[in-house]
């Protein structure tokens, strides 16, 4: 499959965060396509890694807690955050944000983006869905038991613009799908669009793996636009959250410490043939910072 673009505005990223006690999870989708959406593709990857592995100081209290005076009109949708999770996540995507309108507003350029803090030990995952494609929280058993909306608006687009925390549970064997739009709004040759409804249908049958999940996801991609041209760019990033082996919960010191390592193995995958260019935009950040 040939990309929309010799280069793209899609990217995703992993990485750890909090003494290395956490991992991140981004997936965005940057506005337009081309060599201008794939420079502010990596002007926002590098802000998001660069101000979520912070320590932030901020006077702004009541932006980075969940019980600042804007947000005890919402504390029930927040029980279950973690502070450290809610500080990062507020910082980081609040912060891109008004570096982006502050030096760029006159380019509007903007990212849809989600944003996900999970905590391997837990599997609490606290996240802002800035007007980027809902992820699906999957079961082993290809049940769709959460729909992560957005929950905010998209990351460069309002200036000072509130970004919501919410928080979801991640049960040992459970998956996490997220991907960009080029998903729904691929074509096959006749102009027919893959749609939501198709993917949703794909993660209802139980999958053995995250790799078995992902494959099945870019073969049906493959097969629906056949020779088609690409009509977007294309971005699947899952994760899972491997099962414990005793599930009374009752388990030895080894097992203990060979599922902490398990729970840590998040799987990033991202299909080369899907998004080959994703590495050669990277280091053409810098006219824009």
């Amino acid at each position: 499959m040939q990309p929309a673009r010799e280069v793209a505005g899609d990217f995703y990223d992993v990485f750890t965060l909090t003494q290395g006690r956490r991992v991140g999870l981004v997936i965005a989708d940057v506005c337009d396509k081309g060599v201008g959406a794939a420079l502010f593709m990596a002007l926002f990857r590098s802000l998001i890694r660069a101000f979520g592995q912070q320590n932030h100081n901020m006077d702004l209290t009541d932006l980075l807690t969940v019980d600042g005076p804007s947000n005890i009109a919402n504390a029930g949708r927040h029980r279950g955050l973690s502070s450290v999770g809610v500080n990062a996540l507020k910082a980081a995507v609040t912060l891109t944000n008004n570096y982006i309108i502050d030096n760029h507003a006159d380019l509007n350029m903007f990212a849809t983006m989600f944003f996900g803090i999970l905590d391997p030990r837990t599997g609490g995952l606290d996240y802002i869905n800035g007007g980027h494609n809902p992820p699906y929280v999957v079961d082993q058993y290809g049940t769709i038991k959460h729909v992560l909306k957005p929950n905010g608006s998209a990351v460069g687009m309002l200036k000072e613009v509130e970004f919501n925390v919410d928080h979801v549970q991640i049960e040992p064997g459970d998956f996490i799908i997220t991907y960009t739009d080029g998903v729904p709004d691929a074509r096959d040759p006749h102009g027919k669009r893959y749609k939501d409804d198709s993917l949703r249908q794909l993660l209802r049958e139980p999958a053995a793996s995250v790799t078995d999940m992902m494959e099945r996801v870019e073969s049906a991609m493959r097969s629906h636009i056949a020779d088609a041209p690409q009509f977007d760019d294309i971005t699947l990033l899952f994760a899972h959250r491997l099962l414990l082996s005793d599930t009374t919960g009752v388990l030895s010191q080894a097992e203990r410490a060979v599922n902490a390592e398990m729970l840590n193995q998040l799987t990033a995958l991202n299909d080369s043939a899907l998004l080959p260019q994703q590495t050669q935009t990277t280091p053409a950040i810098s006219p824009i910072i």
